[in-house]
């Protein structure tokens, strides 16, 4: 029977990562953030951890195929079942982030779904101000999605796939407009080049110290985040040790030239001054901004009427729209319950309440969903009401994703010579040498950290301390809660 399973090919194995991997909304952010200066970070981010953590969550696929805690099984294996339940811990407080940010940022989707441009900055209620409706309707949109969720209605999750085909669709849209924009304005460029130094400066005053730059670092590993979900893939080829680097390494050259090329095709036609920098414009809605301005910029070159330009930009920006609502619903029905299921599931179950353990009929923890939900609420509602504008409300929520994201990578690459040590019979090993596999671990881990341990000091520099403590809190509370949560229940259940 095994013999006859449809094996996945180099071809298939590409498309899987880059669908995993690539996202329009790291572009954007990138350019809000660094313009063309973003576009070195991207390639080092790429080079120096994209591509050897890709090979080295495939070894730790290879290795565990069959074990059901993903990447807790993986660091349990390696380094011992305390450092694997804080380290998932917080890899889990990392969706548990995303779905804070995503919760936040789909009703500027839906709003420029509706209306063609976000309008939540002037959405007000009760007296309430534009970030404490967001984080009220965001509220509301976690217990609604986690209410189907656990009633087993995860089908929707299904859109996501629909998304998927939108995505490619919206990226082949923003090509073509941009290279008719280059054609029909002869080269020119929206956002001019003066020199190298606009390759590693910013014209973002946020990003001017060598701190606030290195701290971009953050920005660049967040978007080539995701890898862990392919390691699991690799014993479904033909020819895993050929098949897995062949496709690893066409996709990262894809995914890397893709975000390098979009980031600089803004550029056509987008001036960061006149556009990126104006009021109104965050890290929640730039992508539509963006999208925006391709639409009117396309129509100007082309000579349209200032309604027909208008008129061109709002549509791509409702197409865009839609395919992120697409997106964010897929992805949000899978991500309520497949990491914490997978956690509990894959843990010692002495370790939980056995509340939190327990299957609903329709095979959901449902228990530890509405815990999860309830923590997603409290810490949306603390974010929204702490009195930040919706510039700084979004990049918070930016830089709580970012690092969060980022900091579970610690454990998955630190862990990984230890894993090596263990000689487990896998049938992917692309590090053979001990020296080189250390070191490169070594400057992966010293890649992680400077990024992350910048991206929380640059708000203290700046005197922005709500931003700073809430970058820091997600990694620093959920790691705390885990070490403390083992430590209580492996005494009482007389786990080693």
């Amino acid at each position: 029977m095994e013999e006859n399973k449809k094996k996945i090919t180099t071809f298939g194995l590409v498309m899987m990562i880059i669908t995993a991997i690539f996202g329009f909304g790291n572009v954007s952010n990138a350019y809000a953030q660094m313009g063309y200066g973003s576009i070195i970070w991207y390639i080092l981010a790429g080079v120096c951890f994209f591509f050897p953590c890709g090979l080295m969550m495939a070894e730790y696929g290879s290795a565990f195929k069959d074990a059901k805690g993903g990447i807790y099984s993986w660091l349990a294996e390696s380094i011992g079942e305390r450092a694997a339940f804080i380290g998932t811990f917080i890899w889990l407080a990392s969706w548990i982030v995303w779905m804070v940010s995503t919760a936040s940022r789909i009703w500027i989707t839906f709003s420029a779904l509706i209306f063609g441009k976000d309008t939540t900055q002037h959405w007000s209620m009760l007296g309430l101000s534009s970030t404490e409706v967001i984080g009220i309707l965001g509220i509301l949109f976690i217990l609604i999605s986690t209410f189907f969720t656990t009633q087993g209605m995860d089908s929707i999750s299904k859109v996501g796939s629909l998304g998927g085909i939108f995505t490619v669709v919206t990226n082949i849209i923003f090509l073509i407009a941009s290279l008719i924009i280059i054609f029909a304005n002869h080269g020119q460029l929206a956002q001019p080049i003066h020199g190298m130094k606009d390759f590693i400066t910013s014209p973002n005053p946020q990003f001017q110290t060598p701190i606030a730059i290195i701290s971009f670092v953050v920005y660049a590993i967040f978007a080539y985040g995701g890898m862990e979900s392919l390691g699991s893939v690799t014993d479904s080829m033909d020819k895993p040790e050929k098949t897995f680097p062949r496709g690893l390494i066409i996709a990262s050259l894809f995914t890397i030239g893709a975000y390098v090329i979009m980031i600089f095709m803004i550029g056509f036609s987008v001036n960061y001054n006149s556009v990126v920098a104006k009021h109104g414009v965050n890290l929640g809605n730039i992508t539509y901004i963006v999208f925006n301005q391709l639409g009117v910029y396309l129509g100007h070159s082309l000579g349209w009427s200032a309604a027909a330009s208008h008129t061109t930009g709002m549509l791509i920006t409702r197409f865009v729209a839609l395919t992120q609502v697409l997106g964010f619903l897929g992805a949000m029905f899978i991500l309520l319950y497949s990491p914490i299921k997978s956690f509990i599931l894959g843990s010692d179950k002495r370790l939980w309440p056995e509340k939190l353990t327990r299957l609903n009929k329709h095979n959901m923890p449902a228990n530890a969903m509405w815990l999860q939900a309830i923590i997603v609420c409290v810490i949306i509602f603390l974010v929204a009401f702490g009195g930040s504008a919706a510039q700084r409300f979004y990049l918070i929520l930016t830089d709580m994703a970012n690092v969060s994201i980022s900091f579970p990578y610690l454990f998955l690459v630190g862990a990984f010579p230890f894993f090596k040590k263990k000689k487990i019979e896998h049938s992917f090993v692309a590090f053979k040498n001990p020296f080189w596999t250390n070191l490169l671990v070594i400057i992966i881990e010293i890649i992680l950290s400077a990024g992350i341990i910048f991206t929380c000091i640059q708000p203290i520099l700046d005197g922005d301390f709500e931003t700073a403590f809430w970058t820091i809190a997600g990694p620093v509370f959920f790691g705390l809660v885990a070490f403390i949560f083992y430590q209580v229940s492996s005494k009482k259940h007389k786990i080693k």
